[in-house]
């Protein structure tokens, strides 16, 4: 708000004919002219200079007066503030009402209103006075006290200088409150003499059109002002165009207001309000089902800046609402590189680095925050940017920096001052900084209203601890349930007790048990019915005796309950391990690819797709091989630690196929890459396998097993199960090739390894070695032999042992031999 004033003829007045003040005042005449030419900046220089000079007590009080009117044109209220604040002004009304000027340019307006309330009562200058009260009446109007400033205002309809000006405010609060009829009278009366009042009347008689709902009339009036705008002061111009915007969302003809914002754009590529015109074209396409981006691709493109700057921030968030978050992510990119310094592009700067934030891209979001502390941000956005920083470095787990900046906001002189030493407190916790936990505590209690709060921070340092491992977290839990006994969060205590007693070794169940019921029973918070019910799942898949049955109902309920959750891939995992487990294969097939689907780059992703085929193969369904290959293909292109283990299972599926070839051609594949021993022996074995089966067309190709089981027989590091099995296999080749005598021994081999002292014990195969060269010694007539083998067997008090045993009394009482 800008109010003349007409000191310099006061000053000229009051220091008298005397030739060096005369001269002084011409001097003050000098200094203040920039600031009638509207350069206060340099108005304020010159007076700052002569103030320094020797001046004496009424020719200093008029320099400061001069000088704090200047410093309040040039938008610097608190420098103002301080001039004014002599105590030789104290009693001068032109300094009580720059005063009130200053607190008004810093939106301080309950000591504005103060300061001009004091000079409307006690000030004779009648000018002044009427200043004066036209600037109470905006500070009262800025203190949504309406009919108070209207009052004020009726008082300047008779006064020359102000009666324009007052009735066209009045205009404006009447409309505010809803009363066009009012407002059509008191502007009726407005008496606009230049073409700039005119436009101006003509504005508000459009708002007036609108409330009486005749947007067409309204249209008509807002757009004359567009065709005459030269006529018209900016702000003016701006507000019509932004009225046209609304009455076509009214009228529901968003495209014809896009294409007056679009229109305008393009002919005023600098404009200095291009920042919200931008946001209200945002508005307007947000309106609209299919929006047309072609005009902010076109001027992505274009050099005229800060048009193009604008156009690639809001082409991004057009990306970024239709879905398309890569293309969304691109453009802020390109933004965000090449965008003029300017701080109306700070928002966009911002969502970026939110986006980045989200993404986990915890460094680049830094380091856009730091590209925008470089816009000279105000500051709240200074506090924005700092409080996004914090948030940042907390999801990074960089506790200490969060804390830091969380403090910064905290003493920034946001709002949110309490929530940001909150979190604060919340970062010491985590690195165990107990001292600046308890300074953040101490003064978060001085200004926290009521103690929730403070009860929410030691609930959290009892959670924190027990995230830690901290012995003294069952204390910090079971004292903040007594002495906060009707906190809203007491529940998610009990809760947390429950996991504490859960992740015990051994689990204490029912003690975990026990303290999810207290939870359930205290009206418990949307969090704590959520954790709950997840522990539950996990509690049944600890039993001693687990109920698959109930595991599934659980883990199927929570999906259903808390389809937002943080824990659904966690659960709809153990939900398909289940059905899994319990054969139900088709079931376990569908949770293991909703995984995948929802989350697709998630931790359990390519496990998930693993076991998606694995249950695949076991359906059996007339499709389900030729589906179980195309999983294991996505997990291959994931090129993770369950590469070559979908290698080989590709391989064994195209061996069922009746596909030889491709299933060798797998398994070479994983023996010439980098996949892991135990990888390796199963594609060893693979290839055996195979050409064993082909062994019936070929003979030699027993000998190409043979080749590859002596491979695995021949690796040293190689565990039991491994070498026993290539060495039964072995033995199989060597009899269908007709050497028993070498088949023999290859399966006796087997028998001796598993008496070797120090060796893990391996049953399996051991055994199928072992009734095979019986089998051998016995259809060769050589029954005491086969005794010593039977022997063998059931010594080993293996699975199979009661089987030899039972054939080794057979034999001997079939061949009368007698037990040594």
């Amino acid at each position: 708000m800008k109010i003349l004033s007409c000191l310099c003829a006061v000053i000229l007045f009051a220091v008298g004919p005397n030739a060096q003040a005369a001269e002084r005042a011409l001097d003050l005449v000098s200094a203040s002219q920039p600031l009638l030419q509207g350069v206060p900046e340099v108005a304020v220089g010159r007076l700052q200079q002569l103030l320094r000079t020797n001046l004496g007590p009424q020719e200093k009080r008029l320099v400061q007066l001069k000088l704090g009117e200047a410093l309040v044109a040039a938008g610097d209220g608190e420098a103002a503030l301080k001039i004014l604040a002599d105590p030789q002004l104290r009693n001068i009304g032109a300094a009580k009402f720059w005063q009130g000027q200053a607190f008004a340019t810093l939106e301080r307006w309950a000591e504005a209103l103060a300061a001009y309330d004091q000079v409307v009562r006690t000030e004779k200058d009648a000018s002044l006075r009427a200043d004066s009260i036209f600037g109470k009446a905006e500070a009262l109007r800025a203190l949504n006290r309406k009919d108070e400033a209207l009052r004020m205002l009726e008082m300047l309809f008779d006064d020359q200088r102000w009666a324009l000006r007052a009735r066209f405010r009045a205009t404006e609060l009447l409309l505010d409150k809803h009363d066009p009829m009012s407002a059509a009278n008191v502007l009726s009366k407005a008496r606009p003499q230049s073409a700039l009042e005119k436009q101006e009347r003509r504005f508000l008689r459009g708002r007036i059109e609108v409330e009486l709902q005749h947007p067409e009339k309204a249209l008509a009036l807002f757009e004359t002002i567009l065709k005459k705008s030269e006529q018209a002061h900016h702000s003016l111009v701006i507000g019509a165009l932004f009225a046209i915007s609304d009455v076509h969302l009214q009228l529901k003809t968003p495209e014809a207001a896009d294409d007056v914002l679009e229109d305008f754009i393009e002919h005023h590529p600098v404009d200095p309000e291009l920042a919200k015109i931008f946001a209200k074209l945002d508005q307007i396409y947000a309106t609209e089902r299919k929006p047309s981006r072609s005009e902010l691709t076109r001027w992505s493109h274009d050099p005229a800046q800060p048009r193009r700057a604008f156009a690639q921030w809001y082409l991004a968030r057009a990306e970024l609402q239709a879905g398309h978050r890569a293309a969304a992510l691109e453009n802020f990119r390109t933004f965000v590189n090449t965008a003029p310094k300017r701080a109306d592009l700070i928002d966009g700067y911002l969502q970026f680095a939110e986006l980045q934030r989200v993404d986990r891209q915890f460094n680049d979001a830094l380091a856009t925050l730091e590209r925008t502390r470089a816009l000279r941000p105000d500051a709240n956005q200074l506090a924005e940017i700092i409080w996004l920083a914090a948030e940042v470095h907390y999801a990074a787990k960089q506790f200490e920096a969060a804390a830091q900046e969380f403090e910064k906001a905290a003493h920034s002189g946001s709002v949110a001052r309490n929530d940001a030493l909150f979190n604060a407190s919340l970062g010491w916790l985590q690195v165990a900084n107990d001292s600046r936990f308890s300074a953040d505590y101490k003064e978060l209690s001085a200004s926290a209203n009521g103690d929730e709060s403070l009860a929410n921070l030691l609930l959290e340092q009892g959670l924190v601890q027990a995230s830690q491992g901290n012995a003294k977290a069952a204390d910090s839990l079971r004292a903040f349930v007594r002495d906060f006994p009707k906190s809203k969060r007491v529940s998610e205590a009990w809760v947390a007790l429950a996991e504490m007693a859960f992740h015990e070794s051994p689990p204490r169940l029912e003690e975990a048990r026990a303290d999810l019921t207290h939870a359930m029973e205290l009206q418990p918070t949307d969090i704590a019915r959520e954790r709950a019910d997840y522990l539950r799942i996990w509690i049944e898949d600890a039993a001693a005796k687990v109920d698959e049955g109930k595991v599934v109902s659980l883990a199927n309920q929570f999906i259903h309950d808390h389809p937002a959750s943080g824990f659904i891939p966690d659960v709809r995992m153990k939900l398909a391990e289940a059905y899994y487990q319990r054969q139900d294969f088709a079931n376990a097939q569908t949770q293991f690819e909703l995984l995948v689907r929802h989350e697709a780059n998630g931790p359990f992703a390519e496990k998930a797709l693993f076991f998606a085929a694995e249950s695949a193969m076991a359906s059996m369904g007339p499709t389900s091989l030729e589906r179980a290959l195309s999983l294991l293909n996505e997990v291959v292109g994931k090129d993770g630690e369950l590469k070559w283990a979908a290698r080989n299972e590709q391989a064994v599926i195209e061996r069922k196929l009746g596909k030889p070839q491709d299933s060798l051609a797998l398994y070479d594949e994983v023996l010439k890459g980098n996949a892991k021993p135990g990888e390796k022996r199963e594609a060893l074995c693979g290839k055996g396998d195979i050409y064993f089966e082909m062994g019936t067309a070929a003979a030699d190709n027993y000998k190409r097993a043979i080749e590859n089981y002596d491979q695995l027989i021949s690796d040293a590091d190689a565990p039991p199960h491994w070498r026993n099995q290539a060495l039964f296999k072995k033995g199989v080749a060597l009899e269908k090739l007709g050497n028993q005598t070498d088949s023999l021994a290859t399966f006796y081999r087997v028998l001796e390894n598993e008496g070797k002292p120090g060796r893990p014990r391996e049953f399996f195969w051991f055994y199928k070695a072992g009734f095979n060269a019986a089998r051998l010694l016995e259809d060769e007539s050589k029954w005491d032999s086969a005794a010593a083998i039977y022997q063998k067997l059931t010594a080993a008090e293996g699975t199979r042992s009661d089987e030899a045993k039972a054939r080794l009394t057979q034999l001997r009482l079939e061949h009368f031999l007698w037990e040594q």
